[in-house]
């Protein structure tokens, strides 16, 4: 019974980040990084916490299920300050910074700035969150950390976070989206054999993504 409510919470977290990958794919035409667009990656990817990563019971994390639910309605002030009742992450950060909940409200509180376009403050509450045990959901948010370098003009630097990203991750799903990125900033910071190396590891290594069935168009770009 345990191992087939795994697995049904396993295939609602694929659907969710399939459906993320398909945002990005239906807009792929219209993105330009460098010129300040922002990706973010990251959020399905972190519903994977709702299912594997707070036992609900001590008051930390029973704090933070109500943050989340305001994270996920799409209310970034309430979820950042509280909703006049309940703590936001911000005051969760300041009372449990020590442990796995004060952790994580690191990680939404950056996204809920990412999301109010506040890309300079999200970067240091991503800077700030040390992973939570699970590697999609890290490499998802190191993911967002290099779509807010790129967002204040560092496109450089959010490639290479790009690239680390895609390079540990290494899997169909989010690998290649971090790549196409990556090589996008580089292209336009005039780096094109980088930009290459990046197209063409989507083509090779990771030829069965969705992003890869659209990579030449880019690789023409950078000849």
């Amino acid at each position: 019974m345990a191992k087939n409510k795994q697995a049904n919470q396993v295939n609602e977290i694929d659907q969710t980040v399939a459906a993320s990958k398909d945002f990005v794919e239906r807009h792929q035409k219209g993105i330009i990084y460098g010129g300040g667009a922002l990706i973010v990656v990251v959020i399905a990817a972190l519903l994977m916490h709702q299912f594997y990563f707070v036992p609900r019971g001590e008051k930390a994390t029973e704090e933070i299920s109500v943050a989340e639910e305001l994270f996920i309605s799409g209310e970034w002030d309430k979820a950042l300050n509280g909703d006049g009742e309940n703590a936001g992450f911000l005051e969760i950060i300041d009372k449990y910074g020590g442990t796995k909940s004060g952790n994580l409200a690191q990680l939404y509180a950056g996204l809920c700035y990412v999301q109010k376009g506040e890309a300079q403050t999200a970067i240091g509450y991503l800077e700030d969150y040390d992973g939570c045990g699970d590697e999609m959901v890290s490499n998802a948010a190191l993911a967002a950390l290099g779509n807010c370098y790129a967002e204040i003009g560092e496109n450089i630097k959010g490639a290479e976070i790009l690239v680390k990203a895609a390079k540990k991750a290494d899997n169909n799903t989010l690998s290649p989206d971090c790549y196409l990125q990556a090589g996008q900033l580089y292209a336009a910071a005039g780096e094109k054999d980088k930009a290459m190396e990046c197209y063409m590891t989507v083509k090779t290594k990771y030829f069965q993504s969705v992003v890869a069935q659209e990579i030449d168009k880019f690789i023409e770009t950078v000849r």
